[in-house]
């Protein structure tokens, strides 16, 4: 098959979506298929390499995208100029200030791109279209379902098939202000009908669109992502000492950074285990060094400061270093979570989890039987978690085979190309 994935970028920091749909287009072609990734709006953000595209360009990019919706004459601006705005550098640049876009301009734009036949950006389109019929795909993958208002274009166009995944496009939408957010919802609804597939990474979410879109009929097929398995673990990870409780994910509250730091402090103030320490890790912006004064400056408070190592911005190679030293994993997401590749991440690294009762965290810990879970945004109950389960080294020791074998099994890159491939080539 010949499989185009369409995947906005971040430019800024490490994307979760991004990891998955590059992970799964290199083993795409590595087992023999035809395979591009186009990034969009920024460029790619990737802990590992990136599929080896280098003439591929960053369609949509940013700036010109924002130019074009606000003044008529770049919808019309030589492509010389277009190249120039669309310089990797640029866009990085622009993607580390784009807390300064305001909540109307995102909305503006999400709404355009789901109503792309009626958007200012019919030059855009055409880039996208022409590059993409000099080898036409078989398939389009559309990264996130805010792309849907390429459906119905590329379909006439290409006559492709579409895929479109869901990746907790609920948490973007609803911090739109009105009438943006209702409008975007309401057209994302009416367009989702135009794919051939779609698809979400679990059954939570899949449950969680089709309540949202008040849409209990709305076929969604479920997907687990995958990731690529270290090649240095091979058997469950010795006790590490002194225990070390990991967190890996962006440092913002909606990930529960804030809930996991107040469980640390119980954990050592209330529960007397003063031997544990806290490694945070994870994409840190501009934007975000703000949460990360305040909550080492609780940690100061309490008398912790030196038992809390934090980690941003961790690349691949130190990536795997950080989960080496880890006795076990939490990221007590308070938000709908869709999926969560750091869990994966974690299991493939032979680490317990512990999780709360909430989104897509019980079907993972369900299939893995990898760890524990506690009440949902309740610090006091996460660290009673960590307590418990740092006691009882047989139950450590069970949840580090569980976790390694889940990896393997479930979760592995080549396990998520054989469902890919398994739902795609019957739509041919």
């Amino acid at each position: 098959m010949n499989i185009a994935f369409l995947t906005p970028g971040t430019g800024s920091y490490y994307c979760g979506a991004c990891m998955r749909d590059n992970a799964l287009a290199k083993s795409l072609l590595a087992a023999g298929h035809e395979v591009s990734l186009l990034p969009m709006y920024l460029p790619l953000e990737l802990d590992e390499s990136r599929l080896d595209q280098p003439e591929t360009p960053i369609f949509f990019g940013g700036i010109n995208v924002f130019l074009q919706q606000k003044i008529k004459w770049f919808r019309h601006s030589p492509a010389w100029l277009d190249r120039l705005l669309n310089g990797t550098g640029l866009l990085r640049a622009a993607a580390k200030r784009s807390h300064m876009t305001s909540p109307r301009e995102h909305g503006e734009m999400t709404l355009a791109m789901l109503d792309l036949e009626h958007s200012a950006f019919a030059k855009e389109t055409a880039k996208l279209l022409d590059w993409l019929e000099r080898n036409p795909p078989d398939i389009v993958v559309l990264s996130n379902a805010l792309l849907v208002g390429f459906t119905r274009t590329l379909k006439e166009r290409l006559r492709c098939k579409v895929i479109t995944t869901f990746q907790g496009e609920d948490s973007f939408l609803d911090g739109l202000p009105e009438p943006y957010r209702t409008d975007c919802w309401a057209e994302m609804k009416v367009r989702l009908t135009d794919s051939d597939l779609l698809v979400a990474p679990s059954q939570y979410y899949a449950g969680f669109i089709r309540e949202r879109l008040e849409a209990p009929d709305l076929n969604i097929t479920v997907m687990p992502n995958g990731v690529k398995l270290p090649s240095t673990i091979h058997h469950p990870p010795s006790s590490i000492s002194p225990p070390t409780i990991g967190y890996l994910a962006r440092i913002i509250r909606s990930k529960g950074v804030e809930l996991l730091v107040d469980a640390f402090i119980h954990l050592h103030l209330e529960l007397r285990h003063p031997d544990a320490r806290l490694h945070i890790a994870g994409s840190e912006t501009e934007g975000d060094k703000a949460l990360v004064r305040e909550l080492k400056q609780r940690l100061k408070q309490a008398g912790l400061a030196g038992q809390v190592t934090w980690s941003p911005n961790l690349d691949h190679d130190r990536k795997a270093d950080f989960l080496s030293r880890l006795t076990l994993f939490s990221v007590p997401a308070t938000y709908h979570e869709a999926f969560g590749l750091y869990a994966i991440e974690a299991l493939a690294a032979g680490l317990p989890l512990v999780k709360p009762r909430a989104s897509s965290f019980p079907e993972i810990l369900e299939s893995s039987q990898a760890g524990v879970l506690c009440e949902p945004n309740d610090p006091v109950a996460l660290a009673t978690a960590w307590h418990e389960l740092l006691n009882d080294e047989p139950r450590l020791s069970t949840y580090r085979e569980n976790a390694l074998r889940a990896a393997r099994e479930t979760y592995s890159v080549e396990a998520m190309r054989d469902r890919f491939l398994a739902l795609a080539q019957p739509l041919l």
